[in-house]
């Protein structure tokens, strides 16, 4: 506690927060390796003290700052200069359950968040700004693809890992021409906060540099529920993008998506892989064929 103790002190002798009616509990970390704090006043929940790794609360800081006009985002109040840690605003609610339809949390992902994203220069590193910068969009998901795949070993058959080989490959043409965004680059279920099945929040980013599908197929892979054509291309429709994006290049990125999802869920959400395996069984016809 000395160090929460720490920060409480810096925060008031600047002025940030007052010490009337202050309590501070432990707030579960969930997905996040950080230890985190809420301060409460008068009972209320305010304000989250995210103490982690400097990389991390600095690319945190970046992103909430980047992104401050967003609603779903927290609102950063401080960052010390070292990035020992983050105060960010308190978003009522709880993660993962109760998110009522996907087609309204989606919707509003979509309008708020999404289309909001901003393009970075084009000499910019692909990939996690805190993880191996790549040379292309490609090159990163050939590692997505290389490691779900010692995930999910012999799980499926070797011809559908062949045939998602395929269609990376397949994706690559059009990764060549993409442009770079600055994402939030953990967009799941998880990192959502409902409150009376709405969605209210959006919350710890793992910045990233991508195209700007990646969160959207990101989102929409993380639970499977409603996991159709319906749905998807009714979404698709909300999407500022080019009108260029195809149906067809949809479906592939949603189905790459699926198959690192089934990765990550086979590794740490088993809870989720057999809803997860169902959705594999009815998508696999869309993968390209294997030629004799």
């Amino acid at each position: 506690m000395n160090k929460i103790n720490e920060i409480i002190g810096l925060l008031i002798h600047n002025g940030f927060i007052i010490n009337d009616g202050l309590e501070v509990q432990n707030l579960k970390s969930g997905t996040t390796n950080g230890v985190l704090y809420t301060l409460m006043f008068n009972k209320i929940p305010t304000y989250v003290v995210k103490i982690d790794a400097p990389e991390i609360i600095a690319a945190t800081n970046d992103f909430l700052v980047t992104y401050k006009d967003i609603k779903l985002l927290p609102a950063v109040l401080f960052t010390n200069t070292d990035h020992e840690f983050i105060v960010y605003s308190y978003i009522s609610g709880e993660t993962h359950f109760n998110r009522g339809s996907k087609r309204e949390w989606m919707s509003l992902l979509i309008t708020d968040l999404f289309n909001q994203y901003q393009k970075v220069d084009k000499d910019t590193a692909w990939g996690r700004i805190n993880g191996i910068p790549r040379n292309s969009w490609t090159d990163f998901n050939q590692s997505s693809l290389e490691y779900a795949r010692s995930n999910i070993g012999d799980l499926l058959p070797k011809d559908d890992h062949k045939r998602v080989e395929m269609l990376v490959h397949k994706l690559k043409v059009y990764h060549d021409q993409e442009e770079p965004y600055y994402l939030h680059g953990d967009m799941g279920v998880h990192n959502f906060v409902y409150k009376d099945n709405k969605l209210t929040g959006v919350i710890d980013p793992s910045p990233i540099i991508g195209p700007k599908i990646y969160d959207f197929t990101y989102a929409f892979c993380s639970s499977p529920d409603s996991f159709d054509m319906d749905t998807l291309y009714s979404l698709f429709m909300l999407w500022d993008i080019d009108h260029t994006f195809s149906r067809e290049r949809l479906v592939d990125e949603v189905l790459f998506q699926l198959y690192t999802r089934i990765g990550i869920c086979r590794k740490v959400h088993p809870h989720d892989l057999n809803d997860y395996m169902a959705v594999w069984a009815e998508w696999r016809k869309y993968l390209p064929n294997i030629k004799d």
